[in-house]
């Protein structure tokens, strides 16, 4: 796992100094080495700052092609590479280092552009090609590992996170539609800085003579109901058949030359992981748990049980306001967009944690809900859409008997009301996606607190009336079910900004630890997207294939517990009788300083007076918490960058 920077320019304008900078601003992903290399010319340009996992004596990058035409620079892991390594050999090809890494140059000298349908795993590369003049970017395809492009005076340019780029000449500089997005829940490939993008999941990029072009090489497809309905295979063949390929994608990220941890969060997903995981090793695995104050919170219950179920070391790390309001401007310039609530911020700290430990690579549970329909939202839209259950018949919400956690609650009920323009998204899809309701309720609540400027980036209809357009028909997936379509519309926002993002590559990175991700191995996504819905929940339990896969390696406290979202607790006056929240102090400050007037997205009176009644019971304490954790965050961003 590492980071990456390169360069294809019309004219020699970059210096070697200037890329050893850049590489200094992520070397957080990378401090076991740190390389360039420049062609003849100096018009094209890579850079590399190495954390050694595989290959741990020879790995340095970037990489050099047999024939001298091709040079790269990758950031992740190839699964299976033995194999291919030799596949490769066998060719006529010659390998320099033991890495993974180094197939990728190897397969592009093989099979041109389609060389990504060979590689399996969580990367972002770029090569330069001299014979074509090209750079070739691509990118895994869920969008597990991070990679930017921005253009400049005829060239391009590409690194791993946003602020290398600005160590390269580019202006901090807010794209206020990608911000308002970003709120909205819908921000699909562009970043919240002006003309930078992102390469899409699932895709590759070519960059020659200033221009761009993106392809795509790989999406999931969902099967149709008709296609689900003629799939004749008995319940033990299909838990079977979701068993050997969710068992394979976890043994092959056991590989390394490394120590390999897992995190364990108390649910069923790092619980399951942790489960397959530590039955494929010969020795003890650690799993890291953070403990929260607050049993609404708080996990570690489950997460004790599990760890001695399994035979694992069980490694707690307690997280507390105090702890969590010392790491927030830290945690926002890793993650390098605002969030909404403090488990960033707990994330941050348990990498810390990790890396403390002498670990680099853990496995985590992120993936599982957005291929096995696990959020209470999908259930929402089952049970409203796609069940034929007379609840639908009985004139309530039925997710309101599915949540008991103070936590999801908080997150899915506010109020105030939709936002306009989703009126749009529900005349294509021909119902309304419940994730999406949630948060453009959430965003209702938000605008009341933005400037008249900020508005004014609004596109027709507010952020959701051109959603779709973003992401193309693929969504409206003619005979697709409403749960999976859901999902997909999720997988191509929240999941790839969010929970991909802040939650696990900026967060595990912060501190050099590569995070793998078993249940985003695209062969296991492409089993459970053939799955019939009743797989996914039944009988009102979601995520059922997963807990009848796994039931030999988890606890009979985690087969049957319901979801319950990782968040940390929400800010709130009083951590005790005699302690304001410190968190919330600090989000207080921030807002009521003058250093808060110099973003553009948030009235500062409106701002401060909402603080004045906001925890004082005057507003819903979930829209409290979310709406000043947002504010303050955003203002820290525009405060470490500089933004314009």
């Amino acid at each position: 796992m590492c980071g990456i920077i390169a360069a294809i320019l019309d004219e020699p304008s970059l210096k070697a100094p200037q890329l050893y900078t850049a590489l200094e601003r992520i070397s957080h992903r990378g401090p076991d080495g740190r390389s360039i290399w420049m062609s003849a010319d100096r018009r094209t340009l890579l850079g590399h700052v190495r954390l050694s996992i595989v290959g741990l004596e020879n790995g340095e990058q970037p990489i050099r092609s047999t024939s001298g035409h091709l040079h790269a620079v990758v950031n992740g892991e190839f699964y299976g590479y033995k194999e291919i390594r030799r596949s490769l050999y066998q060719s006529g090809f010659s390998f320099s280092t033991d890495t993974d890494s180094e197939i990728a140059v190897h397969l592009y000298d093989q099979y041109g552009k389609a060389f990504v349908n060979h590689l399996r795993g969580e990367f972002a590369l770029v090569i330069a090609d001299s014979r074509t003049g090209e750079l070739i970017a691509a990118r895994d395809r869920f969008g597990v590992k991070p990679l930017f492009y921005v253009g400049i005076a005829g060239g391009i340019l590409f690194a791993s996170e946003v602020k290398a780029l600005f160590e390269l000449g580019i202006e901090a500089r807010w794209d206020h539609k990608g911000v308002l997005e970003d709120f909205a829940g819908t921000r699909v490939n562009r970043s919240l800085f002006a003309d930078v993008a992102q390469v899409p999941p699932g895709c590759i990029a070519i960059a020659k003579n200033g221009v761009v072009r993106i392809e795509r090489y790989w999406d999931l497809t969902i099967s149709t109901e008709d296609e689900l309905v003629s799939d004749r295979r008995t319940d033990e063949e299909v838990i079977s058949g979701f068993r050997q390929v969710f068992t394979d994608s976890v043994e092959q990220r056991l590989t390394a030359d490394v120590e390999v941890g897992c995190y364990l969060s108390g649910g069923l997903d790092s619980s399951a992981t942790l489960g397959v995981a530590q039955s494929l090793s010969t020795k003890p695995l650690h799993a890291f748990t953070i403990e929260f104050d607050g049993e609404d919170y708080d996990e570690s219950s489950f997460a004790i049980q599990t760890a001695a179920f399994t035979g694992s070391n069980y490694t707690p790390l307690k997280v507390s306001s105090f702890d969590m309001s010392d790491a927030l401007d830290e945690a926002v310039w890793h993650a390098e967009r605002p969030f909404f609530n403090a488990n960033v911020t707990a994330k941050f700290l348990l990498s810390a944690r990790v890396r403390a430990a002498g670990i680099k690579v853990v496995l985590t549970g992120e993936g599982a809900d957005e291929l096995l329909a696990g959020y209470q939202t999908d259930q929402r839209d089952f049970l409203l859409l796609d069940c034929n259950e007379a609840i639908n018949k009985q004139g309530h919400d039925p997710l309101l008997a599915l949540v008991s956690s103070p936590a999801v609650r908080a997150f899915m009920f506010h109020d105030g009301g939709c936002a306009p323009g989703l009126e749009a998204v529900r005349a294509r899809l021909g119902y309304l996606p419940s994730w999406l309701e949630s948060f453009s309720i959430q965003y209702q609540s938000l605008r009341k607190l933005m400037s008249q400027y900020a508005l004014q980036f609004e596109e027709p209809d507010t952020p959701y009336g051109q959603f779709l357009d973003k992401i193309g028909d693929a969504p409206l997936y003619p005979g697709r079910n409403a749960v999976n379509r859901s999902l997909y519309l999720w997988s191509k926002s929240m999941l790839v900004n969010y929970v991909l993002t802040v939650l696990g590559d900026r967060m595990e990175m912060s501190h050099s630890v590569e995070g793998r991700v078993p249940f985003l191995d695209h062969r296991v996504a492409e089993f459970a997207a053939a799955l019939p819905l009743r797989f996914k929940i039944r009988d009102g339990v979601e995520k059922y294939i997963l807990r009848e896969a796994t039931k030999g390696v988890i606890t009979p406290e985690i087969f049957r517990r319901r979801k319950h979202p990782f968040f940390a607790p929400p800010l709130r006056q009083r951590v005790d009788s005699a302690h304001k929240d410190p968190l919330l102090s600090h989000c207080e400050d921030v807002i009521r300083s003058k250093s808060f007037e110099d973003q553009p997205f948030f009235e500062p009176l409106k701002a401060r007076t909402f603080l004045d009644r906001a925890f004082e019971g005057k507003v819903p304490p979930n829209v409290a918490a979310a709406a000043t954790m947002r504010m303050a965050t955003l203002s820290i961003l525009q405060r470490r960058f500089s933004v314009a």
